[in-house]
């Protein structure tokens, strides 16, 4: 099945729990795709309506055997890599949620792929896509270097998203490399400057979770060449705190700028709080406060009409599609998502060997 008639290109969505569903309505709702089919290892137990009426197939063999444009990969981290190469190598391009892969020689292999064979390979970095972080960023680059970067995403999850945090620590660990590779992502942006040196620490706090190394609490350091340093934690479950789960703030000689949620979106029982998807990516205001001859002159301006969660995974896979279309040069992207995998697997791999990592140039 390839490209149709009208110019859509086919799309295969591999895995369709949450980030599935998302992206694969996006694609629906987008008139550069078709679908072709859904791929789902497990029975399905819900479907939003519209995307009923499209085959489920119980593996990625069949969904190749489609010959399709695209392969959306949104499944557990452990199949990216494997599942990336397979759908490039039968001449697809691929979109793949991040983290790109368990291991940085995996994502290298991914990437190293993507080269050869000329396809196009998209990592899931949503905030990249975000307009106040887009704006965020580059309220920081103006008040350094240096930098003092302090981010975090923890999450009380109980029930159905706790069963998921539980079942995606078999692959990835620690929470900071799932959800790390973003927030990294974000500072590298800001300093332009190389990684040198990172720390990692995490804590087990959890009976359900078997003791094999996996840490549902996770906090890295990290130190840059321009002398910036930056800080990130991550945890889930149900014991974490709803004070303070959110912190987006950079600090530069030049001042300081904030991510500020408002004050509903902080507590569990005004429809917000740490396990609301839409909470993760929001920025409700930006304040900044810039300081010129000893005096502090603070600014709070309001990103109203922001887009939520849906609309995201919309603008990615547009993305996606421009990048097809017009055959854009991906090396940045590819080299951006090493860099961040790399600076979060080195935490990892601290906090079990108890000291700091150098990162390599």
């Amino acid at each position: 099945m390839d490209r149709t008639s009208d110019g859509r290109l086919t799309v295969v969505v591999v895995g369709i729990g949450q980030m599935g569903h998302s992206h694969a309505l996006a694609y629906y709702h987008n008139p550069g795709f078709q679908i072709a089919a859904l791929v789902s290892r497990s029975p399905v137990r819900k479907l939003p309506e519209v995307l009923e009426q499209f085959p489920i197939l119980s593996s990625l063999d069949e969904a190749l055997a489609l010959k399709p444009d695209v392969v959306s990969i949104n499944t557990h981290t452990a199949t990216h890599a494997d599942y990336a190469v397979a759908s490039m190598e039968s001449g697809a391009h691929v979109f793949v949620e991040k983290p790109l892969a368990a291991t940085v020689a995996e994502a290298q292999r991914v990437v190293d792929t993507a080269r050869r064979t000329n396809r196009k390979l998209v990592i899931g970095y949503i905030l990249r896509h975000h307009p106040s972080w887009i704006e965020f960023i580059q309220q920081a680059r103006q008040l350094g270097p240096p930098f003092v970067m302090r981010m975090n995403l923890n999450q009380r999850s109980t029930g159905d998203a706790w069963a998921i945090h539980k079942r995606l620590l078999q692959d990835v660990k620690n929470p900071v490399v799932d959800c790390g590779v973003h927030y990294l992502d974000v500072m590298l942006q800001i300093t332009d400057s190389k990684p040198t040196q990172v720390r990692g620490m995490g804590l087990r706090l959890s009976d359900e979770l078997p003791e094999d190394g996996q840490v549902n609490y996770g906090h890295l350091q990290v130190l840059f060449a321009d002398g910036s340093v930056g800080w990130y934690e991550a945890g889930w479950g149900p014991m974490m705190s709803e004070t303070a789960y959110f912190v987006k703030d950079v600090i530069g000689p030049r001042g300081s700028v904030s991510i500020v949620m408002d004050e509903g979106s902080t507590t569990t029982g005004n429809g917000g709080g740490s396990a609301d998807i839409d909470s993760h990516t929001k920025t409700s205001s930006l304040r900044v406060s810039t300081v010129t001859d000893g005096r502090v002159h603070d600014e709070t301006t309001r990103m109203d009409g922001e887009p939520d969660h849906y609309e995201l995974c919309a603008r990615e896979q547009q993305f996606l599609l421009e990048v097809i279309r017009e055959d854009r040069d991906l090396s940045q992207h590819m080299d951006d998502a090493l860099r961040s995998l790399t600076i979060v697997l080195a935490a990892d791999r601290s906090m079990r060997e108890n000291r700091a990592i150098d990162i390599m140039p």
